[in-house]
């Protein structure tokens, strides 16, 4: 079975309890999972005028910060942000930026890939981030999973690119939300166990002369 990482961004616990869905559907797929938070970068006065931030900061202490042998590691990945002006936020994008030296090693290249993501309005960048996302994972040769309309929860979620969600404004998110995240996540570990046995033949230079 296939090892997935679901590595986040939160800093409120909204774009968490997606991620927690999305790693909950990938073990239900079978495959280890492991889920990884990113690092904090805001000043700690900018945490602590926000009390739902540094409460949320403080109840996520146990789950451990990503490292790119999380990403060596893993056959599979998903990786989710909320929206900062429809991209992803800069502690995600920061940890995004030091996989270069597995890019060069073509390490990422030929794993399922996915992103998730949320916003304060309905129209708040959800498409925008996620695909930013997948422009990352085509450069680092990622076989795109999106959700596409594959369950029919997501008509009621409308996002085929990836789960998304509305910020509830401090109530819970959705069941339909974290039901199509657990699904991203199923889906996500089914395409990574059919792409551990595909990937050396993709991943083999073409025969000389094809």
């Amino acid at each position: 079975m296939a090892n997935v990482a679901v590595i986040y961004y939160s800093s409120t616990g909204n774009t968490y309890a997606v991620a927690e869905a999305i790693a909950a559907g990938a073990r239900a797929a079978g495959s280890e999972v492991r889920l990884r938070k990113v690092r904090e970068l805001a000043p700690d006065e900018a945490i602590a005028s926000n009390q739902g931030w540094e409460q949320h900061l403080k109840a996520t202490g146990h789950v451990e910060e990503a490292t790119l042998g999380d990403l060596e590691w893993a056959d599979a990945f998903a990786f989710g942000s909320p929206t900062r002006f429809g991209q992803a936020a800069a502690q995600l994008k920061q940890f995004v930026d030091t996989t270069g030296p597995l890019w060069q090693k073509g390490v990422l290249a030929n794993k399922a890939a996915t992103a998730f993501t949320g916003a304060a309005s309905a129209h708040g960048g959800h498409e925008t981030t996620i695909q930013g996302l997948y422009a990352t994972f085509a450069h680092w040769g990622s076989i795109v999973v999106p959700l596409g309309y594959t369950i029919g929860t997501i008509f009621q979620t409308g996002n085929p690119h990836g789960s998304s969600y509305t910020d509830p404004r401090g109530g819970s998110l959705p069941p339909e939300v974290t039901a199509v995240a657990k699904w991203q996540g199923e889906r996500l570990a089914r395409v990574a166990d059919a792409l551990v046995y595909a990937r050396a033949t993709i991943a083999a230079p073409p025969t000389e002369g094809a």
